[in-house]
């Protein structure tokens, strides 16, 4: 987990860098600014740090964008494909891993070129979220009881198809939204995945799919969206309630309690969350907000709490 003073320390190095590199007019932009403006009309849904750059899905036309966090310039990344980006994770090679929502597929796409590396159908009804572990990645589908597993061979290479791994267990399936933001479970053995619907967190084996729901008091994730977790801290975006939870687990993921919960006036239907340094970065997706050429987007910085 990064300190404070190694954050300070970075921050300061890039600084100074910047100012030897830039000319004076840009010298006043601020450094690591708290507000990421993305074009108008993009509809961000996913986020994904690396280093010092957030990359960014669209969930209208599934580009992908980065910003430069020291300095909040952006470009594009990959060009719309027509199918939605919705959750982002990126990995140590620079891959994206790329949830497709409505579309029910899955992309993984190479963050320097923007070359789309593979294409999965997964015959899903809304992807929605995905997570990386040592051997594979795994998509939540908020509309049907299950994960999409893709196993990643030697080397991190990407299987040829996905596989399926029904939930089960204590999981119940209802109307609506169901499954959504997944991470891994502090001891790296389970994954730990948030049912928007009931507002419960669940532990599930990512062999079996087997369910079981994490002890978190009175506690209840109504609206719960994407999720961060860092050591046994587990961040949760409550989207529509504009709020983001922080819970403290044990080590095996069984329980947790309330540990801070923030909003800020600037969230406006945040969808889910990262970190770079000691900021956590959330992009606004305004639900609500009628989309449109003119409608405005941005993501925001908190400190890390």
């Amino acid at each position: 987990m990064t300190s404070r003073r190694a954050f300070a320390a970075g921050v300061a190095a890039i600084g100074l860098a910047a100012v030897l590199a830039v000319p004076a007019q840009a010298e006043r932009a601020p450094a690591f600014p708290t507000t990421l403006q993305l074009p108008n009309h993009f509809q961000p849904e996913g986020i994904a740090i690396s280093g010092a750059t957030a990359y960014f899905g669209s969930l209208r036309d599934g580009s992908v964008r980065r910003i430069d966090l020291r300095t909040g310039r952006g470009s594009e990344v990959s060009p719309a494909t027509g199918t939605p980006a919705v959750g982002l994770k990126i990995d140590k090679r620079g891959r994206l891993f790329v949830s497709g929502g409505a579309e029910g597929d899955a992309r993984v796409i190479d963050s320097r070129s923007g070359k789309v590396l593979a294409s999965y159908a997964l015959g899903g009804a809304f992807v929605n979220d995905v997570v990386l572990t040592g051997d594979a990645a795994y998509f939540t589908d908020s509309r049907k009881p299950l994960l999409y597993k893709l196993p990643l061979g030697r080397g991190g290479q990407l299987p040829a198809k996905a596989e399926s791994v029904p939930l089960g267990g204590e999981w119940v399936q209802s109307e609506g939204l169901n499954a959504n933001g997944i991470e891994t479970a502090p001891d790296g053995r389970s994954l730990l995945v948030v049912n928007s619907g009931s507002g419960k967190l669940f532990r599930v084996d990512p062999r079996s799919g087997k369910a079981a729901a994490v002890d978190l008091g009175d506690v209840v994730l109504t609206n719960g969206d994407g999720m961060l977790r860092q050591g046994h801290v587990l961040y949760v975006v409550q989207n529509r309630l504009n709020t983001l939870t922080a819970l403290r687990l044990d080590h095996a993921g069984t329980k947790g309690a309330l540990h801070k919960k923030i909003t800020d006036p600037r969230f406006d239907v945040p969808t889910t969350v990262a970190a770079f340094g000691d900021r956590l970065y959330l992009p606004n997706a305004r639900f609500g907000t009628e989309p449109g050429p003119t409608v405005t987007y941005n993501a925001v910085a908190v400190p890390r709490f």
